[in-house]
């Protein structure tokens, strides 16, 4: 077992006092078998109040509804966790799902709904048949498929830090042969979702201590990932970036459909939009 801080601020400074709008934070960590929530700290600045509530995905989200004009918005998230998922995770998944493909029950089916349906237009069927490729035969072992699809991204895909807002399309993602972390996590979401399989997008941070995973970047960075469900074994991880199986060294904070609903901070402010002067992100995953 693993114990990490994870210290993470978000700092938006403006040429003069503007009045920030409500923010959304998602920034605390989500408890699992495999992660233990032992403290967390937020605070805000200019002083805000902070409501809590949980969104359809069961992520916890605060809202920060600041109570004065500022030139500098400071929001910071201070947290200690305990990680003690497996390096060689082993998955009991059910006989009915140990080859692909298979049938999930009418109840997951309902149950997750849109998680299986892919979010960007391939009106031409670029990515299906690309996906296709990965599928040796019919039946053939799931999670093979499934490390197949991961690793292939890894090979094809070059990573690249890319500090800009937003995520590049699946099909934009090929052609240009390389992505941020988000970029190929999308790739291998929608992938999945075109082979018919419930697939989610995960952000978090990546707990590097050897300084060896792409995607880590000094001390620590967020990073984001996929689950893929699979009846009996449940939400098996898959960092594609990494070419990885499993939640080892991953601190998962929000799941969600599209990448746009599990941004760590996203708020507006009421000014010019010349107010704006920068943003800087600092994040530190270290040994507690």
């Amino acid at each position: 077992m693993a114990r990490v801080t994870i210290s993470h601020a978000t700092i938006y400074r403006y040429r003069d006092p503007v009045i920030p709008g409500p923010h959304r934070l998602m920034l605390r960590p989500r408890e699992t078998p495999d992660l233990g929530l032992i403290a967390f700290d937020l605070r805000v600045t200019p002083d805000a109040r902070i409501d809590w509530a949980h969104d359809v995905a069961g992520n916890a989200i605060a809202t920060a509804n600041f109570l004065a004009s500022s030139d500098t918005i400071d929001i910071r998230a201070r947290t200690t966790v305990d990680l003690s998922a497996p390096a060689w995770p082993v998955f009991a998944i059910s006989a009915s799902a140990i080859d692909y493909p298979f049938l999930y029950s009418d109840e997951e089916w309902t149950d997750l709904g849109a998680l299986t349906s892919p979010q960007y237009i391939d009106a031409s069927g670029r990515l299906g048949a690309w996906v296709a490729g990965f599928v040796r035969g019919r039946p053939t072992d799931t999670l093979s498929l499934l490390k197949d699809v991961s690793t292939g991204i890894a090979t094809r895909i070059a990573y690249e830090a890319r500090e800009t807002e937003g995520t590049q399309g699946p099909l934009d993602t090929l052609d240009r042969g390389r992505g941020s972390c988000r970029d190929l996590a999308v790739l291998m979401a929608e992938a999945c979702r075109t082979l018919g399989l419930g697939a989610r997008l995960v952000s978090g941070y990546l707990h590097d201590p050897q300084g060896m995973s792409l995607g880590s970047a000094g001390s620590g960075s967020t990073h984001a990932w996929v689950e893929v469900f699979v009846p009996g074994a449940g939400w098996i991880t898959f960092d594609p970036t990494n070419r990885a199986v499993g939640a080892a060294n991953l601190i998962p904070v929000a799941v969600g459909r599209r990448m746009s609903q599990i941004v760590p901070v996203a708020g507006s402010f009421h000014g010019a939009s010349s107010d704006l002067l920068g943003m800087a992100v600092e994040v530190s995953v270290t040994a507690a």
